[in-house]
């Protein structure tokens, strides 16, 4: 049912090949959640394969919980795809005002290349104009809920729900074609309610597989009375896709298949409602009581009018983008939900907390506190109904699931209806326990006579290998980062959190996948758990740490800031050793930038802690580095007396390398001191 679509998408492409080099080729696809943006998007570049040989691409520009993924974030992760990350890439300093370096680093890495690049789940223009102009021979393809107000000179490619006979063959393929045929008003009626969306359809697919019993004509009631509208007997039928769908557009049936590849994720799936033995009667909230307060809570825009689509996202806003009253996709999965199993339903909730909502057998038996085992099989449940995305399996073969993002606002509300405070907590304390061993595992595969060997896992839950354990890491490592982060963030987990960041940044470089970005965003949640700690002493290690890294990417300004507070919160520990090392370094700084007298003031400073300390190796570096700043001020004389200070220094302590390099030092200063004095205008 969308050739007409892919035939859209197709005449875009060609003519983004004519868009101003500044911006470059650029094709958006917009449509209604539940339409099948996704796998559309997925299988159109396999059209133009012979056209953009350099591969496909693909990010997600929105988190699983609705916040915006910055450009520069999308930027690292297409890099690493690329396997062109700088080594010293990091974070900018000010996201608002500076560009994220990183998206100049894609500019350079894809020019010359033909690629594609598939942007999934845009918000808006503002996250995707660092993107543009990536490569005047590359194509983006933003996929995204509503218009990105902002981009001159591109008209979406709008995808609206199917058309009436490529919906109800899907529900014939997916419920049984003589079910079907035997009840064309039914299905017609249903394909109506369900606005011909394919995400709709399959869950109500998947509650007519659970009902053998059940008339289509029966589920195409349920479905209006849950979405409260009339019954299609009973009013005007209305036009499901005039509101998303330019005039005169048919739909076709191959983009029906919701079933959305990896690296997609899906476009089906939904949130519910409450219950006991069944999830949607846990309580006596009326039907639609709850949604409205969850959507009240997470709306950031006012709701749209009764009988007209939602307001499009302005810029400013954040968070999940709710669906409004009346959705077909939240009607239908109100009816999924209900049916579901108590175990599943609370499976599906506690989900909300997996690190961005990615979850194997490992995150989601830890969330409910069951066996590894009985996890796997809820997982593949969940996914059987529709309510979660397959994603690719681990490398170890583990199988891999993704909650969708639309409805983890929705989710969250029925968490806080029906499991108590105390429970979530536990949940979360399980989760970060768990990854804490996971990792604390890997470790000792990848490093074993480093420190005592842990516990050993249960067995599904064990890596067997080094190997094992190095792609284990490589895999989940955005999710370890999630989680901590999240675990941090919070506030209330800062044991096991700090033991989660001790064990990643030991564990991440021993498998190769340490970026300088992963270890600075590690180093600032150390620095968040020891101020709220009041832990100066491990401020100023993680402020030196952070400062190293700046200044490993040749930051001088930023690394000479992190040194500074790093004086004051080894001065306020009592720490004279962090003291003299964050002076050192920030005077390193100031000798970069090419100030002499500050850094000559930093290096001073240090050597008086450092004599202090009976330190004579640090005594005799910083006496060498004291007389360069006093040669780049033409304080020579100061220069040699400090210079000949550090050469005997280091011949008392048999330094024959050091000694040589400071007497080579001296004797540059000594020949340009006579050259002075026969040439006083020399330099």
């Amino acid at each position: 049912g969308r050739r007409g679509d892919l035939a859209a998408l197709g005449a875009a492409a060609r003519a983004a090949r004519h868009a101003p080099e500044d911006r470059g080729r650029l094709v958006v696809l917009a449509g209604r959640p539940g339409s099948g943006r996704p796998p559309l998007a997925v299988h159109h570049p396999r059209t133009l394969a012979a056209e953009y040989p350099d591969g496909l691409l693909y990010v997600r520009l929105s988190a699983p919980d609705g916040g915006r993924v910055t450009a520069g974030r999308a930027a690292r992760e297409l890099l690493r795809q690329l396997g062109a990350v700088p080594p010293g890439l990091l974070p900018p300093a000010d996201t608002a005002d500076t560009e994220d370096p990183a998206c100049a680093a894609l500019r350079e890495a894809l020019a010359g290349r033909r690629a594609l690049l598939l942007l999934d789940d845009v918000r808006d223009a503002a996250q995707l104009r660092p993107l543009l102009g990536v490569g005047a021979s590359c194509l983006l393809l933003a996929v995204t809920a509503g218009p990105l107000t902002g981009i001159d000179k591109v008209d979406p490619v709008i995808l609206g729900g199917l058309d009436q006979t490529s919906a109800v063959r899907l529900l014939g393929e997916l419920v049984g074609g003589t079910r079907v045929a035997a009840d064309p008003v039914g299905a017609a009626e249903l394909a109506e309610a369900c606005a011909a969306r394919p995400a709709a359809l399959r869950l109500m697919a998947d509650r007519l597989r659970g009902n053998a019993r059940a008339a289509v004509t029966d589920a195409a009631g349920e479905l209006a009375a849950a979405t409260g509208r009339a019954a299609a007997g009973t009013a005007k039928p209305a036009d499901t896709r005039a509101d998303t769908r330019p005039a005169g557009r048919d739909g076709g049936r191959d983009g029906a298949q919701d079933a959305v590849p990896a690296e997609a994720g899906p476009d089906s799936a939904d949130g519910p409602r409450k219950g006991t033995g069944n999830p949607g009667e846990r309580s006596g909230t009326a039907p639609g009581k709850g949604r409205k307060q969850a959507q009240r809570a997470a709306e950031p825009t006012a709701a749209a009018a009764p009988g007209r689509p939602a307001a499009a996202p302005q810029p400013g806003d954040d968070g999940p983008l709710p669906l409004p009253e009346g959705e077909p996709l939240l009607g239908a999965f109100d009816l999924v939900y209900r049916a579901l199993p108590a175990a599943q339903a609370r499976m599906l909730r506690m989900l909300t907390l997996a690190p961005a909502q990615l979850a194997d057998l490992r995150t989601a038996s830890a969330l409910v506190g069951c066996p590894a085992p009985e996890a796997a099989q809820q997982l593949a449940a969940l996914a059987g109904h529709e309510l979660l995305g397959t994603e690719r399996e681990a490398g170890d073969g583990t199988a891999r699931y993704r909650l969708p993002g639309r409805f983890h606002a929705r989710l969250v509300e029925l968490r806080t209806e029906s499991d108590r405070p105390a429970e979530v907590e536990l949940a979360r304390a399980r989760l970060v326990e768990r990854l804490v061993r996971m990792v604390e595992s890997a470790l000792a595969l990848l490093a074993p006579g480093d420190g005592p060997r842990p516990d050993p896992l249960p067995g599904p839950l064990r890596l067997r290998t080094a190997a094992h354990a190095a792609q284990w890491l490589a895999e989940e490592r955005e999710q370890l980062l999630t989680a901590v982060g999240d675990a941090i963030g919070r506030g209330d987990l800062d044991g096991s959190s700090g033991r989660l960041v001790a064990a990643l940044l030991r564990a991440l470089p021993l498998c190769g996948d340490a970026l300088p970005s992963d270890l600075h965003r590690l180093h600032v949640l150390v620095l968040a758990v020891a101020e709220r700690a009041g832990d100066p002493r491990r401020a100023a290690a993680a402020l030196l740490r952070l400062g190293d890294l700046q200044a490993g990417a040749g930051r001088w300004d930023e690394a000479a800031e992190r040194y500074r507070a790093a004086v004051e919160r080894a001065r306020e520990a009592g720490d004279e050793l962090g003291c003299a090392r964050a002076l050192e370094s920030a005077a390193g700084c100031y000798r970069a930038l090419g100030d002499p007298l500050r850094a000559g003031d930093g290096y001073g400073r240090a050597l008086a802690l450092r004599q202090g300390l009976g330190d004579a190796a640090g005594e005799a570096r910083l006496l060498a580095r004291v007389a360069e700043a006093h040669t780049a001020q033409r304080r020579f004389e100061e220069a040699l007396r400090e210079y000949r200070a550090a050469l005997g220094m280091l011949r008392r302590l048999g330094d024959s390398r050091g000694e040589s390099l400071v007497g080579q030092a001296l004797e540059r200063l000594q020949q340009q001191l006579e050259g002075e004095w026969n040439h006083p205008f020399a330099e």
